[in-house]
């Protein structure tokens, strides 16, 4: 656990600082970043899924998950960060609590995943995001606002996670790639985001009608 955990932290430690970083640069750089990442996850995508049917429901959605990123950082790239932070925050907090604490399985398709991962997610989540948020939206939504949107972006995250890790059952790899140290391909990185990022965008847009 020790060294793939260290691979981990060390793969985390360099590329949220470079993600961040392109998200508040914008402009070509974030487009271009956009464009790579989208081109990378969906050659993992079709050769995972290269002799199934669903392959192309997948990339329609990877276009749609993409396009929403894109639209988001054009409103405002503070709650662009915001679902990257929880993302990242859910997954480092499920891997760290579900190996120290173990406990019964949250479901067969993802053996690694348990209960006490998933609580590990939610409470690193809603720390963290609260303690660096905290002057942009306390000025904007109430604090039980703040709460919900970290409770489903967070959930929505981990259930991207185990849908990504069942196709990656059926398609008998336990890896979409190798690209990244301590996290496989990129697609295992962002299984939880391309999920969390048509979500919110959704119900963000619903928001701001209503």
């Amino acid at each position: 656990m020790k060294h793939e955990l260290f691979k981990r932290v060390f793969s985390s430690a360099i590329l949220i600082p470079i993600a961040l970083f392109v998200v508040i640069k914008g402009s070509y750089i974030f487009n271009l970043f956009l464009i790579i990442c989208f081109l990378i996850a969906t050659y993992e995508w079709f050769k995972m899924s290269l002799k199934n049917t669903y392959k192309y429901f997948g990339f329609i959605f990877l276009i749609f998950s993409f396009y929403t990123v894109y639209k988001l950082r054009l409103d405002e790239y503070v709650l662009l960060s915001l679902v990257v932070l929880i993302c990242v925050l859910t997954d480092i907090g499920g891997y760290i609590f579900g190996n120290i604490f173990k406990g019964p399985k949250l479901t067969k398709f993802s053996p690694n995943k348990t209960y006490s991962g998933m609580c590990g997610s939610y409470l690193l989540s809603f720390i963290i995001t609260i303690v660096f948020f905290n002057d942009y939206f306390f000025n904007d939504i109430q604090l039980l606002k703040m709460f919900i949107y970290i409770f489903l972006i967070s959930t929505v995250s981990q259930v991207g996670d185990i849908v990504i890790s069942y196709f990656k059952r059926i398609s008998k790899i336990k890896d979409t790639g190798k690209i990244i140290p301590g996290h496989g391909g990129l697609l295992d990185r962002i299984d939880g985001m391309i999920f969390a990022f048509p979500f919110f965008y959704i119900i963000n847009l619903i928001d701001k009608i209503l």
